[in-house]
């Protein structure tokens, strides 16, 4: 089976849903989180733009190892810094999978904190487990925009902001 189209299509259909959500970023709210054990607006809209370049990354290396360093949080403050971090690391992505053949999807590929392995995927796998982080992640701002009246764009169909398809 070819699977990179399948997952260059998704990319592109995860990328255009995200776009909505960035595009009702409040900037006024970087620093709310609904519970103190939640992350707050802006670093969790954060994330979810920087999940867009892990393809890119995943193909490139074998591991991400936390506990080298190997992964760094991006901080952005405004707005127009996360609608630039979400379509650059897009664009990584999605040349990244343009680029790449279908046996490199099968190497093994590790995300650890040293010793301790965190998760073990092939490289499909692991953008797969990317394309998921982003869907959950966007899931989770999409519950922070209801608790603060923004409206919160469709996903995989209507929302109570936006109906129809």
């Amino acid at each position: 089976m070819n699977t990179l189209p399948n997952l260059r299509a998704e990319l592109k259909q995860e990328y255009e849903t995200t776009k909505k959500f960035i595009e009702n970023f409040p900037d006024e709210k970087n620093q709310y989180a609904p519970h103190e054990k939640s992350m707050k607006m802006m670093p969790l809209a954060t994330h979810i733009a920087e999940v867009f370049a892990w393809p890119a990354m995943i193909l490139d290396t074998t591991e991400l190892d936390f506990a080298k360093g190997d992964y760094k949080p991006t901080v952005l403050n405004t707005k127009a810094e996360l609608e630039k971090k979400l379509d650059d690391d897009y664009r990584a992505a999605k040349a990244a999978l343009e680029n790449a053949d279908e046996s490199a999807l099968d190497p093994k590929w590790t995300m650890r904190s040293g010793d301790q392995v965190l998760a073990e995927w092939s490289k499909y796998g692991a953008i797969r487990h990317a394309l998921d982080q982003i869907t959950h992640h966007r899931a989770q701002l999409g519950v922070y925009y209801r608790m603060n009246d923004i409206p919160v764009p469709k996903s995989y169909g209507p929302t109570a902001d936006y109906q129809g398809f």
